[in-house]
């Protein structure tokens, strides 16, 4: 197995990275959806909202990696067989639009705590806050980033769709591109 994508497959580490990313975003929107079984101000709820905000961050520094790793890993493998033009236009207009929100929720999250004057915590770190506290514009940062995260959704189920369709309908190697060796 190579970290370099080959003609036919991504890379080990982009493929590494892919999964483990989903499983991270899936870990962030758990975490939010889940806090709303808890009261107010209990510790669980806390808790949750704590692990939201480290899984988030997370997220925010593994893009950078990722987005490293697929540029020094090679050409993207093609698809066979090929796609029409629009569908592929689609596909990196699909791509452009995750990792903005790979990289843009995480930073309003973290505006959104700087502006509530609240800490903003990464695995026993205090992260420097981006901004100073400032009720208003956390407001308006909030209502962004909660149509931020229902955006996500949608983008997340499309990604997931088309990957679906292009292997039970189409029958072409889109997924097989990016699933782990067997």
């Amino acid at each position: 197995m190579s970290w370099r994508n080959n003609a036919d497959r991504y890379g080990s580490l982009l493929i590494a990275l892919h999964w483990f990313m989903l499983l991270q975003l899936a870990a962030v929107y758990a975490c939010i959806e889940l806090r709303e079984f808890f009261p107010k101000g209990s510790d669980p709820r806390e808790a949750l909202k704590a692990w939201h905000f480290m899984l988030g961050l997370s997220v925010f520094a593994l893009v950078w990696l990722r987005l490293a790793v697929r540029l020094g890993s090679g050409p993207a493998p093609g698809i066979q067989p090929a796609p029409a033009p629009w569908q592929q236009a689609l596909a990196k207009l699909m791509h452009f639009a995750l990792y903005g929100l790979m990289i843009g929720m995480p930073l309003g999250g973290w505006l959104l705590l700087s502006a509530s004057g609240k800490t903003i915590p990464f695995f026993g770190l205090q992260l420097p806050p981006l901004i100073g506290v400032n009720k208003e514009l956390a407001k308006l940062i909030k209502e962004i980033h909660e149509t931020g995260g229902t955006v996500g959704y949608y983008l997340i189920g499309l990604h997931a769709t088309a990957a679906l369709l292009h292997h039970y309908l189409v029958k072409d190697d889109t997924v097989r591109r990016m699933l782990p060796r067997r």
